[in-house]
């Protein structure tokens, strides 16, 4: 892979050329959806959720099927509308990977670089530090098996958890690798509020083990050793009390933030907290309630921020669904419980009802959080991916439903909270909304200098397209102390101004920042931030203006794993931005699996014509690989490494077969032969480099596609056989 980068002359070990002529449907087109929860001083606009019995989504309804109260005045309805799914999913059966086969490679789906390619925004939050050992686990299995086949084409997706720390904003993508990479990383985080098991273990105090070795020696108990065990477990659930809401505290905040960073993504946004939940209420030692048992207070270190949490949601266009990955719970004494010693023999009917109590208030905190934001929770359901089921059916369609609020609402002097009722002329519909608002306006925001700018382009999950910039960007192992990371990137100069200089040049200046961040969204690199000026002859100037600029990075990789390479550049005469992202996958290669580079592609000529001036040649690959756009009819070139082929004894050479896949729309729609490879070229087994090529169909619809490479070690075993890589591409006209 080294030569790639460095010369046009590729080692051609073996040359398969594939006809794609297949003609998918094309997608449909794809609308932005309307702003949502808009709170100004002349519209209040929510979005609310109608569902028949059934959970369906209903979509045929009309303004006058609504009534909308504002803490309890009937308002006119003044704005309405639907908003569905602008296209149909594709079906799970094309986004999984072969059920027979767990060695089989994931289908690729093509990534989201536009905001009006977005379908869905969901963000799944792994509450770690609200789990406990068994439900993480379950965790994970759920969020994998979404990622295979309840990810559709168009879903924006982040797997962020609450005990780690927030670069998670970074991290929402399409690409499934980055996913996966992520849901590796979730496990039971030590410092969580709850313990291997969703319930404390029913233990005897201290104070009570040393009752019962005081009852072996035949004493009698006293009074004072009762009180003292009282005392004792007081003392005991207090610092369990006050422990659980620390890191509570700490799960709301984290979903705060991860609530804000969604508020400036299009759409409706949707939040999955998969979560054990927590105690909004406490009870009073010493207070009693109407019923006769203790009374319960408002949480006070939790009710501010659930109550900021809400808010958030609800100006960002974010619902919230809760998820118990708990299902149905048992209750009851268990294995894990040591009733010996406690020195009422009726303690543990107390104790079983404080898990009951428990369960039933951490589910409530979880429907409370849900209800608020216009979503639901999933409770006592033993399939969690029954429940992200519903969810994700839930995300259909909605209405927006607006209204002119009076001015008194939005008085400075009156902060209050603005409680809000939607109800539906039809008993048999139901309708989910948010709980209501502030009466603080959403304001307008302040204008961001120019750094401040460029900073957002390089986190956004979306190409800022004021400046067109492409960029590749593949792992590669030159033989090295360390495997290095290539981008290549290619600048359209002509969205850059050019202006005059003194000496009769055409100038451009930018300012360049690139960073690479790790799978759990955090920084792995020192920022990259220069100006560069580029200077071209007028007579030059119109060759540039058509071909672009080409550049290179190069940034060595520590160890293995996922990565997001991000760039943004800014013209400083214009003030435009241009940003583009690729993932990488560093595989460890000192496993000695197989493994492949990153995939470089580019046309190849009908026939081969020797260039007098081989830099040319080199700057035309690169700008190619760079660029990833191809003319209908073209021929395509791919190059790819492997490393880690192993030797089959019977013949001591590698024994390899490489297959190649186009994808549209996570569809495939075209898939070559299996090949054997080719090894008269290969100097160095440890490191061989394959090539291949197919050509694009005249009649091929315009637009984005995938190439997957696929090689097959047939030296290997059975669960190291398979190692795959794929690029987006474009077809142009």
């Amino acid at each position: 892979m080294k030569r790639i980068f460095a010369l046009p002359a590729f080692l051609l070990t073996f040359s398969v050329v594939s006809i794609i002529a297949q003609t998918p449907s094309p997608t449909p087109p794809v609308t932005e959806d309307n702003d949502v929860v808009v709170i100004t001083t002349n519209l209040i606009q929510i979005d609310a959720t109608v569902t028949d019995k059934k959970g369906n989504i209903v979509k045929n309804l009309k303004p006058e099927d609504f009534e909308i109260y504002e803490n309890g005045k009937l308002q006119q309805i003044t704005n309405f509308s639907f908003v569905g799914q602008t296209a149909d999913a594709a079906s799970p059966a094309n986004s999984a990977p072969e059920k027979n086969n767990k060695n089989a490679p994931n289908v690729p789906i093509q990534p989201v670089r536009r905001p009006e390619q977005v379908q869905r925004t969901i963000a799944l939050v792994v509450d770690d530090l609200g789990l406990s050992f068994a439900s993480s686990r379950w965790v994970k299995d759920a969020l994998k098996k979404f990622v295979d086949e309840q990810m559709q084409p168009g879903d924006l997706v982040a797997v962020v958890r609450t005990g780690s720390g927030i670069g998670a904003l970074q991290q929402f993508t399409s690409d499934k690798r980055l996913l996966y990479a992520a849901i590796e990383r979730i496990r039971w985080n030590t410092n969580s509020r709850v313990g291997v098991n969703s319930f404390t273990p029913i233990e005897p105090n201290h104070r009570e083990q040393l009752n019962g070795i005081t009852d072996l020696t035949g004493e009698a108990k006293t009074v004072t050793d009762i009180q003292g065990i009282s005392e004792e477990r007081e003392n005991d659930a207090a610092q369990q009390s006050f422990n659980e809401d620390v890191f509570a505290v700490g799960t709301l905040g984290a979903v705060s933030f991860i609530v804000r960073g969604l508020r400036q993504l299009p759409g409706r946004k949707a939040v999955m907290l998969f979560s054990e939940g927590f105690e909004l209420y406490r009870e009073v030692p010493g207070l009693k309630g109407a019923s006769g048992g203790s009374a319960k207070v408002v949480n006070t270190r939790l009710a501010a921020a659930f109550e900021r949490l809400v808010d958030q949601a609800n100006r960002s266009d974010v619902v919230i669904y809760s998820v118990d990955p708990r299902g149905v719970e048992n209750i009851t004494v268990t294995a894990q419980d040591n009733l010996n010693d406690l020195v009422e023999n009726e303690r543990y009917v107390s104790l079983i009802d404080d898990r009951r109590q428990k369960l039933l208030e951490t589910q409530q905190s979880l429907r409370s959080l849900a209800d608020q934001t216009g979503g639901f929770a999933v409770i006592n359901q033993n399939n969690i991916n029954k429940g992200i089921e519903r969810v994700l059916n839930d995300q259909k369609g909605y209405y927006l439903v607006g209204y002119q609020p009076d001015d008194e609402i939005f008085d400075p002097e009156k902060r209050r909270f603005n409680k809000l009722i939607v109800k539906l002329k039809n008993p048999d519909l139901r309708v989910r909304y948010r709980s209501g608002f502030f009466g603080i306006r959403d304001g307008e925001e302040k204008p961001k200098n120019d750094s401040a700018r460029l900073i957002d382009a390089l986190a956004s999950p979306f190409a800022a397209n004021g400046i067109e910039l492409r960029l590749t960007s593949l792992f590669a192992d030159e033989g090295g102390a360390q495997p290095v990371m290539r981008s290549l990137i290619h600048i359209k100069a002509d969205d850059l101004k050019f202006v005059e200089d003194a000496d009769g040049w055409r100038k451009a200046q930018f300012e360049v920042v690139a960073m690479t961040f790790g799978e759990n969204g955090e920084p792995v690199s020192e920022i990259i931030n220069n100006k560069q000026t580029i200077r071209s002859r007028p007579e030059k100037l119109q060759d540039n203006l058509k071909n672009g600029l080409v550049a290179n990075i190069s940034i060595p990789v520590k160890k293995p794993g996922a990565y997001q390479m991000r760039i943004a550049i800014r013209d400083e005469q214009s003030g435009r931005i241009g940003s583009a992202s690729q993932f990488i996958e560093v595989p460890d290669l000192k496993k000695k699996r197989l493994a492949l580079s990153g995939v470089l592609l580019r046309s190849l000529q009908p026939q081969q014509i020797k260039v007098a001036d081989p830099l040319s040649e080199a700057l035309n690959v690169q700008r190619e690989a760079a660029l990833r756009k191809f003319r209908s009819g073209a021929t395509i070139r791919f190059d790819v490494s492997v490393y880690n082929a192993k030797v089959d004894r019977s013949t001591s050479q590698p024994n390899l077969v490489v297959q190649h896949k186009i994808f549209r729309d996570g569809k495939e729609i075209f898939a070559s032969a299996e090949k054997p490879f080719n090894l008269n070229h290969v100097w160095d087994i440890k490191h061989m480099d394959v090539s291949g090529a197919f050509a694009l169909g005249k009649q091929m619809p315009l637009g984005d596609y995938v190439l997957q490479v696929i090689v097959k070690d047939l030296a290997a075993k059975e669960k190291r056989q398979i190692a795959s890589q794929w690029i987006d591409f474009e077809v142009t006209p």
